[in-house]
């Protein structure tokens, strides 16, 4: 007989970068904080996904890992198997998850069907059952028009308007709205919500959370994200505190998982001669040094623009215009609102610039003096509709639906 305390489903496609993974987990932690008997199972591919704490209630079940050749093609991460026969064994393996936890509601994380559809079986099968099918969308997904030719290619649009329930994008439109200008039809407008930006929290640090170097004195944080696409940004800092003349804040660098081996020796190496620069690989609770410091310096991804906003940090971003220019559109607008400080990746390595904007940074106004509302009611905003989608999903509907 089927259990239904509430169950929620979780899918994000991705196996590189952060992103996708601590927002889904974020959202995870939410949810359970706020339900006492809901459980939340997370689908990833991210080969780091085991380094991370997860509450009571949310587990995760890893997928095998692809990765994304700069050709744009997919192939497996480690197994020495052909792509197709990846994505058989992925397709299956979420299909047969679903059917198992048979959970109230499936979120999947900004790819509509999943990597190259393998999700729709799910979606499908989830939705004769009466489970309600949530889209999540990040704030800013890239150019409008770029967007629009994905989505056709993808078939990412019918399936939005014919598989999903509900439609959540996770930031405010009037700092950006990524449905505008790729031609979604009414029907699929009607299901967006703009929930707010994801609230972070630094929690209780543990035994093994990093500690600053540098005790009480106030520093800046460097962090690339994942760290696969962050060399320049990390060489442009470590060249402007060995060359800087005028005075700066001693500066954590965080690497991120992702960056190259080669390269975090490179750079570790430089900072030996830098009294006032300390470089980590990896930390998986690096809101406690978000929580500590001055001021970040960031490139422009959704979850360090969530975590500028959750801490109230003076923020410097460097986006990235490549692959996609989400990170460059979001730290633009972002900008526009008073929110955060930019400077172009087309100005790397003008030395004096990245001077300069450091040493301007920490007498910057955070964020909270531009004075937007409702900026990080994400979270919130999430528990209430899932409360609203329990609420009117009673065990006779979903028996009713799955055929029993």
């Amino acid at each position: 007989m089927r259990c239904d305390q509430p169950k929620i489903l979780i899918y994000s496609h991705d196996s590189f970068g952060l992103g996708h993974l601590r927002r889904c987990r974020t959202i995870a932690h939410s949810l359970v904080g706020e339900f006492d008997d809901l459980s939340v199972i997370i689908l990833s591919g991210s080969p780091i996904i085991g380094s991370f704490d997860f509450r009571s209630r949310v587990d995760f079940v890893r997928v095998p890992g692809v990765i994304k050749l700069r050709n744009g093609q997919y192939t497996a991460h480690t197994l020495p198997l052909g792509i197709e026969e990846m994505l058989e064994l992925r397709a299956s393996i979420i299909e047969h998850t679903a059917e198992v936890f048979d959970p109230h509601v499936f979120i999947v994380d900004k790819e509509p069907l999943g990597l190259r559809g393998e999700v729709r079986s799910t979606l499908e099968q989830l939705g004769k059952r009466g489970t309600r099918l949530v889209l999540g969308l990040r704030d800013v997904m890239d150019d409008p028009e770029v967007l629009k030719e994905e989505w056709q290619r993808k078939g990412a649009q019918e399936a939005v308007e014919d598989l999903y329930d509900d439609v959540w994008v996770y930031g405010r439109k009037q700092i950006h709205d990524p449905l505008a200008g790729i031609g979604v039809p009414d029907s699929v407008r009607d299901k967006a919500l703009f929930t707010g930006y994801l609230r972070r929290e630094a929690g209780a640090p543990s035994p093994h959370s990093f500690r600053s170097p540098f005790g009480e004195e106030p520093y800046i944080l460097v962090t690339p994200g994942g760290g696969g696409d962050g060399v320049e940004l990390v060489d442009w800092v470590l060249r402007a505190y060995e060359a800087h003349e005028q005075p700066l804040f001693p500066a954590i660098i965080v690497l991120g998982p992702f960056m190259a081996t080669e390269s975090q020796e490179e750079f570790i190496a430089r900072t030996e001669h830098l009294r006032d620069v300390h470089i980590i690989r990896f930390t998986p609770t690096i809101e406690h040094l978000m929580e500590e410091a001055v001021a970040i310096v960031g490139m422009g991804g959704y979850n360090i623009f969530c975590e500028i906003l959750s801490f109230d940090k003076p923020t410097l971003l460097v986006p990235r215009i490549q692959p996609r220019r989400e990170q460059a559109i979001r730290a633009a607008k972002a900008e526009t609102a008073g929110l955060v400080s930019v400077l172009p990746i087309e100005r790397y390595p003008d030395v004096d610039a990245m001077v300069d904007a450091l040493a301007r940074l920490p007498r910057q106004a955070p964020p909270s003096v531009a004075g937007v509302d409702g900026l990080l009611d994400g979270l919130d905003v999430i528990d209430k509709r899932v409360a609203e989608f329990l609420t009117e999903q009673q065990p006779a509907t979903r028996r009713k639906a799955a055929g029993e």
